[in-house]
This record gives structure tokens, C-alpha cells and sequence, in this order.
């Protein structure tokens, strides 16, 4: 579509627009000519909320702290009339008239926002991805949702496509567009829920100054603080990238942690608020699902055919090779277990992340000798699926989880899993079916997956501990985090 055939908004269509927001009740019975006197009228005193609404209006594109504050001021010192021809005037509005189109925007109240803008981006389907996609699902089965995203610019944010939309629930189409320029979506009176981690710089400020002044109810999931407790392990610029998220996140009403271990650390931030002044949101854990996933015969011999090599017992490591992961660690502990004389194969289903040249080249040496070991990238859910079922084992000795998703599912399956005795996946495995280890202890590691792996009576033992689990649902996860977003305090 091109921009020529976009739909166009003037300055009276937005001034309408605002007004029947601010007070639909009129809107209908103002002349075009009294309009700007009429949303004037609405502005005698300057509410924090109005006025961010008026800039996200009036110039298509979500304020910031500072212009809200400036407005405010402009408002008492100078009045509304001034203030709102200044805002009519804004360098966005002329930059969308110079180039001959103009954003229409529309303001939605009484609804429930979704921002899954990443998600209905990408092809990945772990971690953040998975929990975004299968919770939102569930939702929008029995709840009315608007899903939206960000605009190039992170100026504001709009609808997603048809396609955009399939992607974000089933991550089947991460190359989905959106055609023309597209309508900006103003949340009035709304409730916005962020489901996935925002770390954009530009997207961060402005939904900072959404939590604190449009008068939204903002709710957030929190997945871990690992760029700031475990900041060695992650990629060059996302300790302060993360720093802006949560800077967000403190104006937010609440956050539900994927885990009690990252409520402690979410609790352990908050408090640190009180510092600047602030109380930051309410945050609870809500533990995530432990789904055991279907897999057809058929998915199982693909499955197979993908992840066994040399028809050897199967040992399987779940997740990225960001260091935090800790595969290093595996590939030692896989080596110690070879040189033993055990016989089994291993496959990674994970893809590549910052820092992990180390492991992709330690990886390239073991099979240039000969190890049975290969990584795969590109994960379907036949694959995971299947994996979990094939495997004798699963390992999962991370330094630094909010929850650990690899390691439920494994038990989930009735899989036995070798994690880290601490922290998240400590929780995960109070019910039995793993075996805990110090993932810092290569040797222990090592004689952990041996036990796992190789003695029959250990192996069966863990699988009945896990046969026995309950297990919850994704539709019973998102049932609770929906009810304790929406819990009348």
C-alpha cells in the first residue's frame, strides 16, 4: 500500500478525536469551528493524564517524561490555548505533513492492550518467546485484546497486521509487515500489559511515561534481573539497556516473576526505588506452566532422524549458548563421560547468542575428533517435543535462571533432568525427577549425568518422581496470571 492511498487525519479530525475521548458525551454536538475552544475548555487545569493524552493525539506519537512535564508547565504559565497550538505545531507533525501523509490516530478505551511487539517479529520459540506466545494464546480464546507494536521510531504504537498477529501467537510468519504507514493506538482508560522484555531505548522512554501518566493500569510479566545479578554473562550494552527497562517497569501497577527466585530478585530491586522516591509495583510470582507438549509417531522419527546419532543413548542440553548457560561446562562433563568409556550421543537444540564462539569452537573440535555431539539452531516443536521424549536425560546446569522452562518441560515429559542446585531450577525441582549439582563442579557435573545416564535403578527412580509431578497447564498459567493482574487489592 502506498503512503499516497494512506487515510489522513487533519488537524479537526484530530482535535475530534481527542474530545471524544475527553468527553464523548459532547463531542458529537461541536462544530468543526469550535473545536479548539472546546478541547481548550478541557484543559483549564492540566491533569497529567489529559495532557499526555493530547501530545499522543495531537502529534501521533507517544510523549516522553520531559514533554509531559513541559506541557504541564506551559499549561499554568501560559495557558491551555498556547500550550495546545504548540502541541498542533510539534516538529512531528510538521515532518508527517512535509512528507504528505499524516498518521491517523485512534484512541481505544476500556480495552486491553498487548504489547508484542518482538514477539510478532521473530522465529524464536524459547524462553521469552514461548511463555509470550502460549500465555497471550490462551487469552485471546476467551479475552477481547487488542495486540499491538511500535513503530519504526518507537514513537507509538499500532495494531499488528493479520500477519503480524499469527506470527506473535504461533511464531509461524517472523518476516509478517505491515502495510503503509499505520494507524497509531492511543490507550485511554485501558489496561496495558507487557508480556515480553522491552530493552529498546526509545520504546522504554515512552512507556515509562505511559506507566506514570496516562492513567493506564500497566501490568508486566518479570522473567529474571540476570543483566544486572549475573551482568558478566551477558552481551556488551545490555546491563544498561535492561537498566531502561526497568526504569519502566517502576512505574508500572504490577509485575507478576516467573518465579519466586525472581521475585526475590524484582523485591530486592523495588526496594532500592525508595532511594528516588518511589514504591515501585506490586510483584508477585506466578509460577509458569510445565507443559509436556504432543508429538505424532511420525514427529518422534523425525525427531529421531534429527537429534540420535549412531542409534546411541541420547543425552539432550536445551537453550542458547549465551556462557550463562553454562554448555561449556556440558561439553567438559560429556568428554570426562567419554573418556570413561560410556557410549551415548549429544545434541544441543539451541541457538547461537553472544558469547558463544567459545562453545562453537570447542563443539567443532570434539566432532573433528570423532565425538558423537552436534548442535542444532533450529528448533521446531517436533524437535523439542520428540527430544524430550527420546532422551535418556536432559542437563540444564545454568549459572542464572528466572525459571528454567528446558528443565519443566523435561520433567513435564517424565524425562530426568541433571540442573543447578539453586536458585529457580531448585524450585522447579521440589517435586522430584532431577538431579541437583554445583554447575560450577565439572566433575560433579560429570558424575550426575553419569548416574542419570547410565545407572538403570537411578534413571527409573527419577522417572517415577516425575510421572508423579503436577504439572500446570499453559492454560492454567494464564488463568492465574490473568487473575492476579486483574486482583482488586
Amino acid at each position: 500500500m502506498s503512503d499516497a492511498k494512506q487515510p489522513r487525519q487533519s488537524r479537526d479530525d484530530r482535535l475530534r478525536v481527542l474530545l471524544n475521548a475527553l468527553a464523548p458525551e459532547t463531542s458529537s454536538s461541536i462544530a468543526n469551528s469550535e473545536l479548539f475552544a472546546a478541547v481548550c475548555r478541557q484543559y483549564a487545569e492540566p491533569a497529567t493524564d489529559r495532557v499526555w493524552l493530547a501530545l499522543a493525539v495531537l502529534r501521533a506519537d507517544f510523549p516522553t517524561r520531559d514533554q509531559v512535564i513541559d506541557m504541564v508547565r506551559r499549561i499554568r504559565l501560559d495557558g491551555a490555548e498556547v500550550a495546545l497550538r504548540a502541541a498542533l505545531r510539534s516538529p512531528v507533525r510538521r515532518g508527517l505533513l512535509s512528507s504528505g501523509s499524516v498518521r491517523p490516530v485512534r484512541v481505544v478505551t476500556d480495552v486491553t492492550v498487548v504489547d508484542v511487539h518482538h514477539t510478532a517479529r521473530t522465529g524464536l520459540a524459547t524462553g521469552i518467546q514461548r511463555v509470550v506466545r502460549k500465555t497471550v494464546d490462551e487469552w485471546v480464546k476467551t479475552k477481547d485484546l487488542v495486540l499491538v507494536g511500535w513503530g519504526s521510531t518507537f514513537g507509538g504504537l499500532r495494531e499488528l497486521s493479520a500477519a503480524e498477529r499469527t506470527n506473535a501467537l504461533y511464531g509461524t510468519d517472523p518476516h509478517a509487515g505491515h502495510a503503509g504507514i499505520g494507524e497509531v493506538t492511543v490507550p485511554w482508560k485501558s489496561t496495558y500489559i507487557l508480556p515480553e522484555l522491552a530493552i529498546e531505548p526509545e520504546r522504554t522512554l515512552r512507556i515509562s511515561a505511559l506507566a506514570e501518566f496516562s492513567g493506564n493500569t500497566t501490568f508486566a510479566i518479570g522473567f529474571d534481573c540476570v543483566p544486572l545479578t549475573s551482568a558478566e554473562t551477558t552481551g556488551l550494552g545490555m546491563g544498561g539497556a535492561f537498566a531502561k527497562n526497568l526504569a519502566a517497569i517502576a512505574r508500572f501497577d504490577r509485575v507478576a516473576t516467573i518465579s519466586v527466585a525472581a521475585a526475590v530478585e524484582y523485591r530486592g530491586w523495588r526496594r532500592m526505588l525508595s532511594g528516588a522516591g518511589l514504591s515501585g509495583p506490586v510483584i508477585e510470582p506466578v509460577f509458569l506452566a510445565s507443559d509436556a507438549g504432543t508429538v505424532t509417531d511420525t514427529e518422534l522419527a523425525f525427531a529421531r532422524s534429527k537429534l540420535v546419532i549412531d542409534d546411541l543413548p541420547l543425552l539432550m542440553c536445551v537453550g542458547s549458548h549465551e556462557p550463562r548457560k553454562n554448555h561449556l561446562a556440558v561439553l567438559t562433563a560429556a568428554e570426562l563421560l567419554w573418556r570413561q568409556g560410556h557410549k551415548f550421543c549429544l545434541s544441543f537444540v539451541g541457538g547461537n547468542s553472544w558469547g558463544g564462539l567459545q562453545f562453537t569452537t570447542q563443539l567443532a573440535q570434539m566432532k573433528a575428533l570423532g565425538r558423537p555431539v552436534q548442535s542444532i539452531s533450529a528448533i521446531s516443536d517436533e524437535i523439542l517435543w520428540g527430544g524430550y521424549r527420546l532422551a535418556r536425560a536432559t542437563v540444564f546446569p545454568s549459572l542464572n535462571e528466572g525459571f528454567g522452562l528446558p528443565v519443566a518441560e523435561s520433567l513435564a515429559v517424565g524425562t530426568p533432568v541433571v540442573t543447578s542446585n539453586f536458585g529457580s531450577m531448585q524450585e522447579i525441582c521440589e517435586q522430584g525427577g532431577a538431579i541437583l549439582v554445583d554447575p560450577r563442579d565439572d566433575h560433579a557435573l560429570a558424575e550426575a549425568v553419569g548416574s542419570a545416564m547410565f545407572d538403570d535403578t537411578v534413571n527409573a527412580d527419577l522417572r517415577l518422581e516425575a510421572a508423579k509431578r503436577q504439572n500446570k497447564g499453559w492454560d492454567d498459567y494464564a488463568t492465574e496470571l490473568w487473575n492476579y493482574f486483574h486482583k482488586i487489592s
